[in-house]
């Protein structure tokens, strides 16, 4: 299988790194992308958004010889649904990394924007059950794999039109959340929920991770992403 892997905001390719061997010696051809305009300065990035993000993992879809799994991190979950709105037929399934489906017209969030971008905030600036096992060198290992990114990408609303996307089988691996929990939980998150709600064939995972699993357990995450894959 093709497994296109689009990293959160402020990662790139090389974010996957720990977790690329173990797929590939499960057989799979693995996608390692970096968007565009990550680490660029505003003069070059200031009229990127998440379209050409969306944009961008379509075309490793459409590069792939047969239908593809894809898997968003975090904020790269909204590029992985918006995929799956653009190629339906051509995605096999969308695994979300600490995230959940977006509804259209949703963005990912806001942050400061500093000189035309948004720099990476610093560890410090996320909640505890967001980093509570990333611990000093972790930190100081990931730090410089951080990167500015465009300063639209966060705030620009996903666009969806296509409702086949609903037939794509999806998987939610979630770091501290299990099935049950994410089924008690869903139905305070207005449009989310009607949004999973849409999904014919979904399911929740618990990694037992923070936010950033690919840090901190890449080799669970790696058998979660192949065991969802064989699925």
């Amino acid at each position: 299988m093709d497994i296109i892997l689009i990293p959160g905001l402020w990662l790139d390719a090389s974010s996957w790194n720990d977790v690329i061997p173990a797929l590939e010696h499960a057989g799979h051809r693995v996608h390692p992308l970096t968007m565009p305009g990550v680490g660029a300065d505003a003069s070059s990035s200031s009229e990127v958004g998440i379209a050409d993000w969306v944009d961008a993992a379509v075309q490793a879809v459409d590069a792939a010889p047969g239908r593809s799994v894809v898997v968003g991190h975090s904020g790269g979950g909204n590029v992985a649904w918006g995929v799956a709105d653009a190629r339906a037929d051509r995605v096999a399934r969308v695994v979300f990394v600490d995230t959940v489906p977006p509804p259209s017209g949703s963005g990912i969030s806001e942050f400061e924007v500093v000189d035309g971008v948004i720099p990476f905030p610093g560890w410090d600036f996320f909640p505890e059950e967001d980093v509570h096992d990333i611990d000093a060198e972790t930190r100081a290992r990931t730090l410089p794999l951080t990167h500015s990114v465009p300063a639209r990408v966060p705030t620009d609303p996903i666009e969806l039109t296509d409702e086949a996307r609903y037939a794509v089988p999806v998987t939610l691996l979630m770091g501290g959340i299990d099935q049950q929990e994410f089924d008690g939980m869903i139905g305070e998150w207005g449009p989310y929920e009607a949004e999973y709600r849409a999904i014919a064939d979904a399911e929740v995972v618990r990694i037992g991770s923070a936010h950033w699993p690919q840090f901190t357990v890449p080799a669970r995450l790696a058998e979660l992403l192949i065991a969802a894959i064989d699925r």
